[in-house]
């Protein structure tokens, strides 16, 4: 077979329609398996290929990618740039999207070497080439050259080409083909910053990074829609927050959010502001962000509690984000009565709302009333407890009811409630006052789906696992619990017949 190949490979320069060739061609690399490929072939070139791929004929370039695709993924990278290197930057200026992907993809695997980085690094034309297919209208395309150009700035050395040469220039040029594009520099900008602040401190220099501050807080609105996710992902790194806050961005953010009740166009961009400073409050300290700007939680409340369903969503997932933490439970804690209308306004989406938002609503819900076993301190139980019941007058019922609903989402969503608090003995005590709430747990026929069946093991596991379970539940229960937990999810319990004489 692999004779074949050579053959095959050989008689394409010979051929008048080469498509036929290719076919079959096609057909021996992908029958081969890939180990007898790479043993294979350093010893075949693969330029005859290369050359058909400029055509203009649509299945002929198509088979040649497939055949490409497949034979360099066969070779090491450091090999396909000793070799290949031209071949693929001649790919680059095809006019068809699927070459240059192959062409960038490939570039990408050499990046990734150690050893053959610097074929790419040194080819000044290729890497500005990269760059320009940011600014392709074939989105796929505009992506890959993100990626591979990320992988590049991974290493000093890569840094000092694309911000130490006419690349920047080049950036900054595509960066003007259009507002779509100029955006996926700012998304180039951000992953290389993310990486370190050596990265970053490359990035703020070329002055790009400014220009993505700039529009965030500008007039338009539709930039600072597109800007918001960008820089929440740079906020992402220690370094990229201290940045931002040196940036005063964190401010000019806050004050944004202060003034959104008088923009008319503020439900645009508030929920990606909120969702930003979620974000922050969680990795830097709830209580420090919380109290530093106090906006920010104002106005989670007032989304909440207010009539728009796409900003009631944010805003409480925003606060299920927030009170994922001990701190954060006890920043809200801090807001006295505010925090339990709050809660008990997502009580009532809970179950009123549309399906998407119940769900949402039980999982911040879930979120916020989890406690850790070693934060089981009386006053944080206490706190817990007291969220529990301002929920609903029958929270225990509410949550039952919604365990119970046919529909897998809501049945998970409400089981997760009562994972949530099943280590904490105020709620094991409702749970076992509750009639017939220990037989529902341990009744697996009445869980419709896998999700379901995982789900109500989860809270099973749960209970077992807590310190108080059997002080609470006492020793009969407990044992069934255990029982369940050792049989699995899926158990199903085998049911014995009797022969009787004479039955048909």
């Amino acid at each position: 077979m692999a004779a074949s190949i050579e053959q095959l490979l050989s008689s394409l320069s010979n051929l008048e329609d080469p498509i036929e060739g290719l076919r079959s061609l096609k057909t021996a690399a992908l029958t081969l398996p890939l180990s007898t490929l790479t043993e294979r072939l350093p010893a075949i070139r693969l330029d005859a290929v290369f050359r058909l791929m400029a055509s203009q004929n649509r299945e002929q370039v198509d088979l040649c990618v497939a055949i490409l695709e497949r034979f360099l993924q066969a070779l090491e990278p450091i090999y396909i740039a000793q070799n290949y290197k031209e071949d693929l930057q001649r790919g680059l200026y095809h006019p068809d999207d699927s070459v240059k992907l192959l062409a960038i993809s490939q570039a990408g695997r050499i990046v990734e070497c150690s050893e053959a980085i610097t074929e790419i690094l040194n080819n000044l034309e290729l890497l500005k080439q990269i760059i320009m297919c940011i600014g392709g209208d074939k989105i796929a395309v505009a992506k890959e050259a993100i990626k591979s150009l990320s992988k590049i700035a991974r290493t000093t050395v890569g840094l000092d080409v694309l911000f130490g040469s006419n690349l920047l220039a080049s950036l900054k040029a595509v960066s003007a083909f259009s507002d779509v594009v100029r955006y996926r520099v700012y998304e180039l900008m951000v992953e290389i910053s993310s990486v370190s602040a050596e990265s970053l401190n490359f990035c703020a220099n070329s002055g790009i990074l400014s220009q993505l501050l700039d529009e965030l807080t500008g007039d338009d609105v539709l930039a600072r829609v597109a800007c918001t996710e960008m820089v929440t992902a740079l906020a992402a790194t220690l370094h990229g927050r201290q940045y931002l806050a040196q940036e005063g961005l964190i401010d000019r953010i806050s004050n944004m959010i202060l003034g959104a009740d008088s923009d008319s166009f503020s439900g645009l961009y508030l929920p990606g502001l909120v969702k930003f400073f979620g974000n922050l409050a969680v990795l830097d300290s709830p209580q420090q962000i919380c109290e530093h700007y106090p906006a920010f939680l104002r106005k989670v409340f007032e989304m909440v509690e207010g009539h728009e369903t796409s900003m009631i969503g944010v805003a409480v997932d925003t606060l299920g984000i927030l009170g994922s933490t001990v701190e954060g439970k006890q920043v809200l804690q801090k807001t006295g009565t505010r925090f339990n209308n709050v809660f008990k306004r997502i009580g009532h989406h809970a179950r009123n709302a549309p399906t998407e938002l119940r769900v949402r609503s039980l999982d911040s819900i879930s979120s916020l009333l989890f406690l850790p076993e070693d934060h089981h301190t009386e006053d944080l139980l206490a706190m817990s407890e007291s969220w529990f019941v301002c929920l609903s007058n029958q929270p225990m019922d509410l949550f039952r009811s919604i365990a119970t609903q046919p529909f897998p989402e809501l049945h998970c969503a409400g089981l997760k409630v009562f994972t949530a608090i099943a280590n904490q003995p105020w709620a094991q005590k409702l749970m076992i006052e509750s009639p017939g709430f220990i037989e529902y747990i341990v009744d697996r026929t009445v869980d419709p789906d896998k999700d379901s069946k995982d789900a109500k093991f989860d809270l099973v596991k749960a209970l077992v696992k807590s310190k108080t379970i059997a002080e609470v539940f006492g020793n009969q229960h407990y044992l069934r619990l255990r029982a369940y937990l050792r049989e699995g999810a899926y158990y199903v319990k085998a049911i014995s017949t009797v022969a009787v004489e004479g039955a048909e």
